[in-house]
């Protein structure tokens, strides 16, 4: 049965797959996915996802189970993405940088029978130091002989999947987070949470006229929160397997892009980027920002600089808290996060998981329509992850440490994992990395807690030197101590090459931690 997309958008929940179906009958010929040199349009993206759907139903995929995904962004990552979704199962994208034992451990985690590659590379590595769970290997790419490819293993021509049956309550993803050690934990996203995620894209503009650019991966959750509304609203995407600065403002300015979603990292290349301004960005509508800390002067460059708002999004893959800050309308809250998006609340409690009266300083805790289900498999870990206030309702514990002011916006001190407690006094590493980027020279900074048998812990700075800039460790110790407070002067500090980060730019101070 046909849809109207425009009606269907508008009901509490309804169907994306519904939506694929209707965008590749409405506007058939426009361009629903860009990637390189490669594009495909509505009409045969909705076709090859019922083929894709259609052959998952065939090979026995179960209502809620997932599809595993591991590669490079591509078009035809996309479409098995959406193609699970459509099949009523899950898609279960894996990071690719995860080590060969936590392969094998998300993909048994996941429950799939499927698993798409790019390279089998990928996989053999895994399979000559851990066991692997069997399941079936397909290609994303053209097949070299290892196992089939995608065109070669979908359906024929024409054909067209089963309703699926899945409902709200229903997975829509299995997000693996970003773990340095140990196995990633499955967090699990229903279609509900996704459907909200895709009709606030009203508000936000996207549209069919809207061109959202994504440079990020899409095993990220940073990712979906623009790709899921793009799709979702029937616009155009294009999508970069691998961030290069350059290469970004040229496609920007090629596609006339209205939407993009990046992290912190990203933006202050563009903006170092000598040639940013020659660039012609006047048809940006709205740019995202998440995923690691922004700083206030960087926020403030970007709005100077680039057209289009700028909404930094405070969150985390497990949901809880949804903090927006409209950078332009709030150039005085720039420090902040923002405030709770309509319909998410924040409270902060103390270290006896007691709540603490509004405007002091505690453990956020937050919750949102877009919460998870949970982690998968993982009962123990999310009851850890959960907090409930006197009613019972349930709270999502953020892992941050900060505190709300009057208006209600909320300002981070840094991870609660991460704070330092020296000498018996509360040290907050964001303080202090404010302060060493605040010293001439330096381009980056992260600063960690190490073991004091006189203090119990003491705080060491990492800094990484601006391009021909020779940092003297002994005299930028001394000039950032003399504006710290006594119980926060930095006990040590090493000048890097560079700060190890995530896949979205978050700095992984475990890596830190084992250089000491």
């Amino acid at each position: 049965m046909s849809i109207d997309s425009q009606a269907e958008l508008e009901k509490p929940f309804g169907s994306y797959s519904g939506l694929i179906k209707a965008y590749g009958r409405d506007r058939p010929d426009q361009p629903a996915l860009i990637c390189g040199d490669d594009s495909i349009s509505w009409a045969a993206l909705a076709a090859k996802v019922d083929r894709i759907a259609a052959q998952l139903q065939k090979d026995g995929l179960a209502r809620g189970q997932a599809v595993a995904i591991l590669g490079a962004t591509s078009i035809a990552y996309a479409l098995v993405y959406l193609a699970a979704v459509r099949a009523g199962g899950c898609a279960a994208p894996l990071t690719t940088s995860a080590t060969p034992t936590q392969l094998a451990n998300m993909t048994a985690d996941s429950g799939a029978m499927h698993l798409f590659i790019d390279t089998p590379k990928r996989i053999e590595l895994a399979k000559s130091s851990v066991a692997f769970p069997p399941v079936t290997h397909i290609m994303l790419d053209a097949s070299d002989g290892y196992a089939a490819s995608i065109d070669e293993w979908m359906a024929e021509e024409g054909a067209v999947p089963q309703d699926g049956g899945a409902g709200p309550s229903d997975p829509f993803n299995i997000i693996y987070s970003s773990g340095t050690t140990g196995t990633p934990k499955g967090i699990v996203h229903s279609r509900q949470m996704r459907w909200r995620q895709t009709t606030v894209g009203k508000k936000t503009g996207y549209g069919a006229d809207s061109v959202t650019l994504l440079a990020t991966p899409l095993y990220s959750n940073t990712t979906l929160g623009s790709f899921i509304p793009s799709i979702g609203y029937g616009g155009t995407v294009v999508l970069m397997p691998k961030f290069d600065a350059a290469d970004y403002l040229e496609l920007a300015q090629k596609h006339r892009a209205t939407h993009t979603m990046l992290v912190p990292v990203q933006y202050q290349r563009l903006m170092d980027h000598p040639g940013f301004d020659d660039y012609d960005l006047d048809s940006f509508f709205l740019k995202y920002c998440t995923s690691a800390p922004f700083a206030a002067e960087l926020k403030a460059e970007i709005v100077k600089r680039w057209p289009g708002e700028l909404v930094e999004i405070y969150s985390m893959t497990e949901g809880g808290l949804v903090c927006l800050l409209r950078c332009r309308q709030h150039p005085d809250k720039l420090h902040t996060v923002g405030q709770p998006h309509t319909g998410s609340e924040v409270k902060t409690i103390g270290e006896n998981l007691k709540e603490l009266p509004p405007g002091q300083m505690g453990e956020l805790v937050g919750r949102s329509p877009t919460m998870m289900s949970g982690y998968r498999n993982q009962p123990g870990q999310t009851d850890e992850a959960t907090w409930h206030d006197a009613d019972g309702h349930r709270w999502q514990r953020m892992g941050d440490i900060g505190m709300v002011d009057a208006d209600g916006f909320v300002t981070l001190m840094g991870r609660s994992k991460d704070m330092i407690i020296s000498g018996g006094f509360n040290i907050y590493p964001r303080d202090l990395e404010e302060a060493l980027m605040l010293q001439p020279g330096v381009a980056d900074a992260a600063v960690i807690g190490i073991a004091s048998e006189r203090w119990g812990e003491s705080p060491l700075g990492f800094v990484v030197a601006q391009q021909g800039v020779a940092l003297d460790p002994d005299a930028l110790l001394a000039a950032t101590n003399a504006g710290l407070g006594k119980t926060q002067r930095l006990s040590g500090l090493r000048v890097i090459d560079e700060l190890p980060r995530s896949h979205i730019g978050k700095i992984l101070k475990t890596e830190l931690r084992e250089r000491v």
